[in-house]
């Protein structure tokens, strides 16, 4: 395989004027160092934390994509939060999927030389990346770079909330965003470690998707009877632990409140300070954009925190991160199979009509970068 002495990169840039700049650039492609790898880079998947890096708060409604690059306006209302990456040129993609065409002299990286690789290393809307060895997961032979893309972020961020469950010492989930592409693995996960799961979902849409995988706990935000339902669930679970895809809105407090409703069921004597039992919620998107709402109708035995996979990975160390990584390896076509709506260029990312299409963030919907298309 040839490989090219520069390569196409995605940048996003947030001007000091108030705009938003996305463009494609040639870099170097990089040997690789000793314990390093050079990937060419087949597939990289659109997930929500890139796109939050990719157009910021720009309204893309006025964008215009002229001699290849793309402008859009931002509100000035939104400026100050972009202070700190004003004026930097930024490359884009947490995780993807190639082929390794060129390796170090370790023995670690030599091993890796033309096996197909999942990587999380950033940068990853590029043609070409050099990565460490350990940024690198190995797939099997029959998996393709697509199959490969998207080992990372979902898969482990899904596994992570089952730990997270196991290490703080409560016994069942909720997950809300159920029916994504995460929260279809999360209980895929969940269904094979016999862990209770309340599934939050937001139309009948949705409900058929997760029912279709066996989900047993479904509750519908959009049903009058929700909160109803909602307790039910956590009864019948005994959920004390959610994590929260939407973050704006009421939701975070409903499921306070659902869970203090649910431990008074079993409350022997009254108490003011509402129910001793721990309940708490774990905020890891931002799905709305609205400040999140809480009416304190949950006692005082809570808290609500934000959640993201790196941290959980420095915390639990070295060997359980690569416990974890076996298993998305191992499980990669069944339990963390991903499916796509789209696969497209780095061009077709510029392209205001398929931006629109990417960035509506679809139940069910999602979109593949392939770099070198």
């Amino acid at each position: 395989m040839s490989i090219e002495a520069e390569g196409l990169q995605l940048r996003s840039l947030v001007k000091a004027s108030g705009e938003l700049e996305l463009s494609l650039v040639k870099v170097p492609t990089i040997d690789p160092g000793e314990n390093e790898v050079l990937v060419r880079v087949d597939a990289s998947p659109l997930n929500p934390s890139d796109l939050g890096l990719l157009l910021g708060p720009a309204d893309l409604s006025r964008a215009v994509l002229a001699d290849g690059v793309l402008t859009a306006p931002i509100p000035p209302q939104f400026m100050r939060a972009m202070a700190a990456r004003v004026d930097q040129s930024l490359p884009v993609g947490n995780e993807g999927g190639g082929v390794v065409v060129k390796a170090g002299s370790s023995d670690a990286a030599q091993a890796l030389l033309g096996k197909t690789v999942g990587v999380l290393g950033g940068a990853m809307y590029s043609q070409y990346r050099t990565l460490r060895v350990q940024d690198c997961l190995v797939v099997g032979d029959d998996a393709t770079p697509a199959d490969a893309a998207s080992c990372f972020v979902n898969p482990l961020t899904a596994l992570a909330m089952v730990e997270t469950m196991r290490m703080e010492g409560h016994k069942a989930l909720v997950h809300t965003a159920a029916a994504s592409n995460l929260g279809q693995m999360l209980n895929k996960i969940c269904l094979s470690d016999g862990v209770d799961l309340v599934n939050i979902v937001r139309s009948d849409e949705q409900t058929k998707i997760l029912k279709d995988i066996g989900a047993k706990h479904i509750v519908d935000t959009s049903s009058p009877n929700f909160m109803e339902q909602l307790v039910d669930a956590l009864v019948a679970t005994g959920a004390t632990l959610a994590f929260d895809a939407i973050g704006g809105g009421k939701l975070a407090g409903q499921l306070l409140t659902g869970m203090e409703i649910a431990a008074n069921k079993t409350a022997t004597s009254y108490s003011r300070y509402g129910s001793t039992t721990y309940k708490q919620v774990y905020i890891y998107g931002g799905l709305d954009t609205s400040p999140t709402e809480l009416n304190r109708a949950f006692g005082m035995s809570w808290g609500l925190g934000g959640f993201l996979l790196t941290p959980f990975l420095i915390k639990v160390g070295a060997a359980k991160g690569a416990e974890l990584r076996a298993r998305v390896a191992a499980e990669l076509k069944t339990t963390f199979a991903s499916h796509y709506t789209e696969e497209i260029s780095l061009a077709d990312v510029l392209k205001p009509d398929v931006i629109a299409r990417y960035n509506k963030k679809a139940t069910g919907e999602k979109y593949l970068i392939n770099p070198n298309k």
